[in-house]
């Protein structure tokens, strides 16, 4: 079974007015966990990250 893989750009900078990651959009938690994560679950964070791209460019 392939791994949804991570979203990571190696460009780690938490925006703290969101608390996004600048780079991947991502929450901590989310970027704790990936690894601990299912497929369904990376799956439903990665859903999420193009609605965060607007509120996290800043």
């Amino acid at each position: 079974m392939t791994t949804v893989p991570s979203p990571c750009i190696n460009w780690c900078d938490m925006n703290p007015e969101n608390g996004y990651c600048r780079g991947c959009y991502r929450t901590l938690t989310e970027i704790a966990d990936w690894s601990e994560l299912s497929n369904a679950e990376k799956l439903k964070v990665w859903s999420q990250l193009e609605n965060r791209k607007p509120q996290a460019a800043q």
